[in-house]
């Protein structure tokens, strides 16, 4: 094997790849990279794989002499990071791959191919999404998966297709974030509800670039990911995620509507004083137009006061997490945000203003505290 890359390239190509290889493995040869070249012309493949995820790459190469090689994937990261810019020239040399650029050179150990296990198929393709919309709807949700490994199924996204829509879901059982966005199904009535972990799939969403479609493949046990040239498979976690329908029908709430930037500020402002997970308190003013929130105890205390508009409700009082809040407001965009109130201790749920059910985030609302 031997071609010549630019280094900028290589080096996008193989962090690409290197993000699925596991940092610690009983299984040597999982932490390695094959690299492949075809015929002249290219392209240069790379791969990667552990027990849960798979990914493949193709760039651009010109291609001396046809091959494939495994080397330690992270080792060679770090040799991409400080080659000189430019053209890189690799080549196999007896069981060494050799990396050289303006007079720099590296040599790796080769990995025994025979051990490498081959990389999964792509599953069936079921249809394809906009990459820049599915990447921030992922984003948006994985705020709200659980961090608790014992709990595997509340680590994960729902993805849920039907017909012309997806619906992106995750809750660690004190919230519960869900966006639909429409995609482009393969054949009519297509449908699935299965559930990826959310961190790889927000670094899958990550990975993808801003234009474009990615087409979306999926069987009984995986996912895979298509766009530009990459691919990447994931495996899918057992289990269902609690269903949000009811959760999220909200009957006669009051409804208060905020500026979403100012709201952030001020949550951002008067938790430097609460404690651990003490709550962040609101009390809205129906009178007054005004939302006040509060943080602290006893002498070390916060507020501040901000106009809002409150209607079904003379006045109420709710508090929450001020970890869980932020997270909640970081994920929209919009100028104003919609606020649906049941109480003290009970649900509230986050959406635009104008109401609809493109994004929304259900927050569990804690007892007040005095300050």
């Amino acid at each position: 094997m031997e071609f010549r890359i630019e280094r900028s390239a290589l080096t996008d190509a193989v962090s690409w790849a290197a993000r699925v290889l596991p940092v610690r493995s009983p299984v040597p040869v999982l932490g390695g990279l094959l690299l492949e070249t075809g015929g002249e012309g290219g392209p240069l493949r790379i791969s990667g794989l552990d027990y849960e995820a798979s990914a493949r790459i193709d760039v651009d190469a010109e291609v001396a002499r046809p091959g494939k090689v495994l080397v330690m994937g992270r080792r060679l990261l770090d040799i991409c990071k400080v080659l000189p810019e430019g053209p890189v020239e690799c080549a196999v040399e007896g069981s060494r791959f050799t990396v050289s650029g303006d007079g720099a050179r590296f040599g790796l150990s080769v990995l025994p191919l025979d051990d490498y296990p081959a990389l999964p198929p792509l599953p069936q393709v079921r249809g394809a999404v906009d990459a820049e919309l599915f990447a921030a709807a992922v984003a948006d949700v994985a705020v709200a998966a659980g961090r608790d490994d014992t709990l595997p199924a509340l680590t994960g996204i729902r993805l849920g297709l039907d017909g012309d829509t997806m619906t992106l879901a995750a809750t660690d059982r004190y919230r519960f974030a869900v966006r639909t966005l429409p995609w482009k199904a393969t054949a009519p009535g297509e449908t699935a509800d299965v559930i990826v972990s959310a961190r790889r799939l927000t670094e899958i969403a990550r990975s993808l670039g801003r234009s474009g479609l990615v087409s979306l493949a999926l069987d009984a046990g995986s996912a895979g990911f298509e766009h530009a040239g990459t691919r990447t498979t994931v495996r899918l976690l057992d289990g269902r995620l609690p269903r949000h329908e009811k959760l999220f029908t909200m009957t006669d709430p009051a409804v208060a509507v905020v500026d979403r930037v100012r709201l952030t500020e001020a949550v951002r402002r008067v938790s430097v004083v609460a404690d651990g997970d003490s709550p962040v308190q609101m009390t809205f003013s129906r009178a007054d137009a005004s939302v006040t929130l509060r943080a602290g105890y006893e002498d070390d205390v916060a507020s501040q006061r901000l106009p809002a508009t409150l209607e079904g409700a003379e006045e109420l009082t709710v508090a929450f997490n001020p970890g869980y809040l932020a997270d909640a407001l970081a994920s929209f965009t919009e100028p104003s945000l919609r606020l649906l109130l049941l109480g003290a201790g009970q649900r509230a749920m986050i959406t635009d203003v104008a109401g609809t059910d493109v994004h929304r985030h259900l927050l569990m609302s804690v007892k007040p505290q005095l300050v």
